[in-house]
């Protein structure tokens, strides 16, 4: 059996990161919560190495792209890989998380939580596919 991938969802609304949390474990994943970014960080800080994060914007304390910003300058965090997932949808913001070097960003109304799964899993195939 390999080993389960762990998924770290920093999202502050709590039935989200419940519904987002129970798909995951139900496809096989590890998953850890963080209430907003700066409890995330810290959790990175300490030693977490999720295989994926899901980082929310718009959150209390620390958002998404302060925290996005935070990981990617820390040498020992920057190659965790982040999606956004959040209800911005602006073009300018999506532009943004992606230049601050999110791998992808997922528009919370767009997709149900089942398919953040099934897009979350298609990412892991194409991180472990190598590139030609």
């Amino acid at each position: 059996m390999e080993n389960k991938k762990t998924i770290l969802i920093v999202e502050d609304d709590v039935f989200l990161s419940d519904m987002y949390q129970t798909k995951f474990i139900e496809s096989g994943y590890e998953v850890k919560v963080a209430q907003d970014g700066q409890q995330g960080l810290s959790m990175l800080q300490d030693g977490l190495r999720p295989d994926m994060v899901l980082l929310d914007i718009v959150m209390p304390k620390m958002d998404g792209i302060e925290m996005l910003t935070e990981v990617k300058k820390e040498e020992k965090l920057k190659n965790i890989q982040v999606i956004l997932l959040t209800n911005l949808g602006q073009e300018s913001d999506i532009t943004r998380g992606m230049e601050l070097g999110a791998l992808d960003y997922f528009v919370k109304a767009h997709f149900t939580p089942s398919e953040v799964v099934k897009k979350v899993e298609a990412l892991f195939i194409k991180l472990q596919t190598p590139q030609q």
